[in-house]
């Protein structure tokens, strides 16, 4: 059996009798092939390495930003310069990992974040939110602060009770906003949520600045007057703002995804936010799944497929969906003429980021390995999102799916709040024009 590698993937030429014996010792083990070399692949870098470089589960070494390392013993010189933070629809922790992994070190200064108060309308969305993000802020920067978790639907919440705080996130629902579906703006049910966040930014005591989020539909929304009203309510609340609609592909996230953030500074502050330059380095879903999975990881089960969708899958190359698939014959072809989705049973391809990871739909909408005739697990869409390995998702797996796709890729998130640091700091940083005047 002859081997190539390359850097991040590697590729076996092997005798067609030997796969197939293979192949069928993995089926009655009732796994994938993949699933059983990623294992081996494992339990040999286990023995080939003395120990874990600073303590990293295997695919975390794609992204330095996972150093659990990364806050302990700052020089005593230093002053420790916190962010308190609110987070209204907080997610599963995409945002607020990120914020806790983002750090600023000046000459005279360590910038840091840490959490006051959270919302989120799911209980095992502010399940895992709880158990991975303030797990890590007790765990490795030594917070000993008690956080309000507030479980439940935001109208219900006192706004004017909240604790102050210095940055409030919120990426409030963007159901009525997105491209998939009737972009019902504010005549919908989750359109009129953002004001909850401009109720906070209210206040008395008002925060230093906000990061606010939603998909890129939300532009063009009730022929762009929900997006127009949006921004004005952020203004007239007393802050400069900041619009752009990043490519997050272009920031070494594994996927397509294209999101609108808002970001603003209270207006006595006089500080202007600046949208941090694109990265050099693509990094690919080949990239970010082809990594083994280390054992007892958890988020793994694999979706139950009928024989027909795999046999459709297995003329689906990589890239293509049912609709475009050369190779699919007729009788695997979908009778939904209404229905021609692109990420319709579609592959991802390993040498690009992929399409976008979302939080619910039925067959076919699952995601689809390149290699592998299933859609993908649970953790290798939380890959794609760069959640760690070891962040564990609380809740059913559907459950788990929704929180996966709602959630702000966390490396995203740790790019912006770096950059809003930095202009707190006045710390100079790299970057570029807003798209959105």
């Amino acid at each position: 059996m002859a081997m190539m590698a390359t850097n991040k993937t590697v590729k076996f030429l092997i005798d067609q009798q030997d796969w197939e014996n293979f192949v069928s010792a993995c089926d009655s083990r009732g796994t994938y092939p993949s699933e059983v070399l990623r294992e081996l692949c494992s339990k040999y870098a286990k023995r080939k390495r003395k120990s874990k470089v600073n303590g990293l589960d295997t695919a975390d070494s794609l992204y330095p930003a996972y150093n659990l390392d990364l806050f302990m013993n700052p020089k005593k010189t230093k002053k420790i310069r916190t962010q308190s933070l609110g987070e209204l629809y907080a997610g599963p922790g995409g945002i607020g990992l990120g914020a806790a992994l983002a750090r600023l070190e000046t000459p005279e200064n360590l910038w840091i974040t840490e959490p006051s108060w959270m919302n989120d309308y799911c209980s095992d969305t502010c399940d895992s939110w709880e158990k991975n993000v303030l797990g890590y802020e007790r765990k490795y920067k030594n917070f000993k602060g008690s956080v309000e978790i507030l479980k439940g639907d935001v109208r219900e919440i006192d706004i004017e009770k909240l604790p102050d705080i210095d940055g409030l996130m919120f990426g409030f629902p963007c159901n009525d906003f997105s491209i998939v579906g009737e972009k019902k703006g504010f005549d919908g049910n989750f359109g009129p949520l953002y004001s909850y966040g401009v109720k906070v930014l209210r206040k008395k005591n008002q925060p230093a600045w906000f990061l606010a989020e939603n998909v890129g539909g939300i532009t063009s929304s009730n022929e762009g007057k929900a997006f127009e009203k949006i921004l004005s309510d952020l203004e007239e609340s007393g802050y400069r703002i900041t619009a752009h609609k990043y490519k997050l592909e272009e920031y070494s996230i594994p996927q397509a995804r294209h999101r609108i953030m808002i970001v603003g500074f209270r207006n006595d502050l006089n500080l202007s936010f600046k949208v941090p330059a694109p990265h050099t380095e693509v990094v690919t879903a080949g990239d970010a799944l082809s990594l083994p999975i280390p054992p007892g990881t958890k988020n793994v089960e694999l979706t139950k497929q009928s024989s027909t969708v795999v046999e459709r899958l297995s003329y689906i190359d990589p890239g293509e969906n049912c609709w475009n698939a050369k190779r699919l014959p007729d009788r695997l072809q979908l009778n939904v003429p209404r229905t021609r989705l692109s990420h319709i049973y579609k592959k991802i391809d390993p040498n690009k980021p992929s399409y976008t990871v979302t939080g619910s739909g039925g067959g076919g909408t699952h995601m689809y390995h390149w290699a592998e005739n299933r859609a993908l697990t649970n953790r290798e869409r939380a890959r794609l999102q760069t959640f760690p390995d070891w962040f564990e998702f609380c809740g059913s797996k559907e459950s788990v799916r929704k929180q996966i796709g709602m959630a702000i890729p966390v490396l995203a998130g740790k790019e912006i709040i770096e950059a809003i640091l930095k202009t707190l700091a006045n710390e100079p940083y790299d970057y570029i024009d807003s798209n959105i005047n």
